[in-house]
């Protein structure tokens, strides 16, 4: 029997998902209408819990 866990969206929006986890702080939404375009927006332009 295997299980398998995935979080693939919400690391996008949450670069820092297990500290965010570890400290049940709030998880950021992902804006879907960004993904797969070209440039930054939507991959690196998330806030990381300590900027918010």
């Amino acid at each position: 029997l295997n299980d398998l866990v995935a979080f693939g969206k919400l690391f996008i929006s949450n670069p820092d998902l297990p500290k965010r986890f570890e400290l049940n702080a709030n998880i950021a939404q992902w804006d879907e209408s960004t993904f797969y375009t070209p440039g930054k927006k939507g991959y690196t332009d998330y806030s990381l819990l300590t900027e918010i």
